[in-house]
């Protein structure tokens, strides 16, 4: 025979387990609509706004901005617009342009730099 408050016990506590997967679920829930925003996200997406300036009115980019770059990193749309195409898509998805006289390889899709130079 079982102890007359056994089963009582065991709904209360299957109850407080419940409430706890339940507080759990939506903590894990709501923890990434307190994340910090990452704003290195849309970084890439176009140039700053004095060089989106300069290259709108067709001026050339500043010296030593090929130097801010460096292979894995991805170019920026407005350079990738700016360069004229000198080798056409490969099979692996790569091309290379041309942007004021350097040769930039890289993936087309993603813009994700393979080499400079």
């Amino acid at each position: 025979m079982t102890h007359p408050g056994y089963y009582a016990k065991k709904v209360k506590n299957m109850k407080i387990n419940t409430a706890a997967i339940l507080i759990l679920a939506s903590l894990l829930l709501a923890s990434p609509l307190h994340a910090k925003n990452d704003k290195s996200k849309n970084k890439h997406d176009s140039l700053p706004p004095g060089l989106e300036k300069n290259y709108s009115q067709g001026k050339p980019l500043p010296p030593g901005w090929q130097k801010k770059l460096s292979t894995g990193d991805v170019l920026d749309k407005g350079i990738y617009i700016r360069g004229k195409i000198v080798i056409p898509i490969g099979k692996d998805g790569s091309v290379s342009i041309q942007v004021d006289g350097t040769i930039i390889k890289l993936f087309e899709e993603s813009r994700k730099i393979i080499s400079i130079g």
